[in-house]
Order: C-alpha cells, then sequence, then structure tokens
C-alpha cells in the first residue's frame, strides 16, 4: 500500500483534466476548486481499494475522478450556505466569483462526477452509478439536516451523529466500495469495506469538527471557530449541554442565539466553556471509539495482513491529524 504512489498517480491524473470549456466563468470555478489541493483521502481511498483486490489501482483513477469532483461539488454548495469566507487557506468559490456562480459551477460538477463512470464497462458502470446516486441523495439529507439543526434547540449526540454519517461518512465509505467494485469485488468483501469506511468517516468528521475550534489556524485551512459562528450543533456543543452546569449551559444557548458582527468574543466564550468541561478530551476519546469499531470490519475482510496492517495505520493517521 504505497499511499505517495496512490496521490500522485491520482494527481497527474487530475492535471490532465482540464476544465478549460467555454463559457470560462462556469468552468474556471471548477478548474480553481479542484487545484486548490485538499487531502484527497476519498479518491485515495478507492484506489486503495481496488489495489487490496485486484493488484490493479490504475483502472481505478476515473473512479476516483468522480469520487473528488463530487465531493468538491459538495463543499462549494456547502460554503454557499455556511457564507465560509475560506476553502483551504484560500478564497471560496462563492467570494472570488459570486453566488449565482458557484451554485452552476457546483451543478456541472456533479454532472461531470457522474461522467467518469463511462470508463467502465456496463456491468461495473452500473454498480458505480447506483451506489453513487444513493450516497449523493444520501449526502443531500445530511446537509439538510446540518440546516435544520442550527434553528433547533433539542438536537441530541445521537441524531447528529446520523447526521455527520449521511452528510461526510457514507461517501468515505462510498469511496472504498467503489475502488472494490471497480476490482470486480466479491460483494460481501465490498460491504464489509464499506461499513470499515463508515465508522472511520465518522471518526473523521468529529475530528474535524474538533479542528474546528481547537486547530492551527495555519495548517487548518478554514475559518477556526466557524461552526461556532455558525452556531453548529457539533458533538462539542452538544456534549457540553449534557454535562455543563447551569451557568454554562446558559451562556452557550445565548451565544448560539446569535448572529454576530463581530464574532471574536463568541469564539473565545464558547471555546472557553468548551475547555472546562472537558470537552477536547470526550471528542478525543469518540474519536479513538469509532476509529477502533471501524477496525472491527476488517476482521471480516479476507485480504493480507499487510493490508489489513495498512488500513489501519490509514485510520490511526486520520484520527491524529492536524489538517
Amino acid at each position: 500500500m504505497d499511499l505517495l504512489k496512490y496521490q500522485t498517480d491520482f494527481l497527474d491524473y487530475l492535471q490532465t483534466q482540464k476544465f478549460e470549456n467555454e463559457p470560462k466563468n462556469l468552468y474556471a470555478p471548477i478548474e480553481y476548486i479542484l487545484q486548490l489541493g485538499g487531502k484527497r483521502i476519498r479518491p485515495i481511498l478507492t484506489l486503495i481499494a481496488a489495489d487490496i483486490f485486484s493488484g490493479n489501482y490504475q483502472k481505478a483513477i476515473p473512479a476516483a475522478m468522480a469520487v473528488e469532483t463530487f465531493h468538491n461539488f459538495t463543499l462549494v454548495h456547502d460554503d454557499i450556505m455556511d457564507e465560509a469566507p475560506l476553502r483551504r487557506g484560500k478564497e471560496t468559490v462563492h467570494k472570488k466569483w459570486n453566488i449565482n456562480t458557484g451554485i452552476l459551477s457546483g451543478d456541472a460538477m456533479l454532472i461531470l462526477a457522474y461522467q467518469y463512470f463511462e470508463n467502465y464497462k456496463p456491468k461495473v458502470f452500473q454498480q458505480l452509478a447506483k451506489l453513487f446516486s444513493k450516497t449523493a441523495l444520501e449526502v443531500c439529507d445530511g446537509q439538510q439536516l446540518d440546516v435544520d439543526f442550527e434553528t433547533r434547540n433539542d438536537v441530541t449526540i445521537d441524531e447528529y451523529i446520523k447526521m455527520i454519517t449521511l452528510k461526510t461518512s457514507v461517501l468515505v465509505a462510498a469511496a472504498l466500495k467503489m475502488g472494490a467494485i471497480v476490482a470486480e469485488a466479491d460483494e460481501e468483501q465490498a460491504n464489509h469495506l464499506y461499513d470499515f469506511g463508515l465508522n472511520l468517516g465518522i471518526a473523521f468528521q468529529l475530528q474535524d469538527d474538533y479542528l474546528d475550534t481547537f486547530g492551527d489556524p495555519e495548517t487548518f485551512g478554514k475559518q477556526v471557530g466557524g461552526d461556532i459562528i455558525e452556531n453548529k450543533k457539533t458533538y462539542l456543543y452538544l456534549k457540553s449541554l449534557e454535562i455543563a452546569d447551569n451557568n454554562d449551559i446558559e451562556k452557550l444557548k445565548f451565544f448560539y442565539n446569535q448572529k454576530l458582527e463581530d464574532n471574536s468574543i463568541k469564539i473565545v466564550e464558547v471555546s472557553r466553556i468548551f475547555e472546562q468541561n472537558d470537552i477536547p478530551k470526550f471528542t478525543q476519546d469518540l474519536i479513538e471509539d469509532y476509529t477502533n469499531k471501524s477496525f472491527e470490519s476488517l476482521a471480516s475482510l479476507k485480504i493480507s495482513e499487510e493490508a489489513k496492517k495498512g488500513l489501519r495505520d490509514f485510520g490511526n493517521n486520520l484520527m491524529n491529524r492536524k489538517v
């Protein structure tokens, strides 16, 4: 499992995908967001899965490109909905161009993502498209729940886990299963790999939530405190409501009912409440729980011990990331 090789080959393929069509104002934002960088975790997972089951990850590169294109489409639209100024340390698409361009370019990316499946024979194409459509709809379900939670004051931790499973985790799981589909792996084995990705994706999003408040602005690439500004009912917030004293709870509810011009005091005060109630440790413990849960699915995979170790190492690296 040569992660650097997967990444290099995927990026080489990405460089050949020139979105220079007319009208330029539709395609330039697509080129921009896809070249902004990012961790490329999802396409790498597609290549890992194909390599594990067939020894040939190259044939999965178009499917990996579909996953990455779709993922970036969701980011463009999410940034519009969140009014986010930064993505990967650079201006978001709607800030660099405008909201209408961001909406339309995102729509085009969704369609482009499907076109990459045309590289495969009909049986594989059908399986990829079926999984992709299911996943895309689930991501929309998750995004709507996320929006709904902003105006609800009775969100539970279980509901939050369901939301991030749909919004984030299903795409991580699908990325892995797509690699297995391209490799024409046994369906049961592909599903075990999907389960591995599902729990790993939950851990990944919880780590993202943690970094949003406690990450280093220099490495995180997004606006630190963005979830607090947007009154997102993350695990950090919900766990605080569960264990904090009445004084802290009242302060939290006060701040989360505000949309302010200057959010600096709000970020400092909410972060302080999180820290006083050991929320960083609770969050890290839950991240570890879901990472270990993902590893349990590896026992059912009929793959080499070396491959299992590679998947474990990948999961542990995600759990300990700073970006």
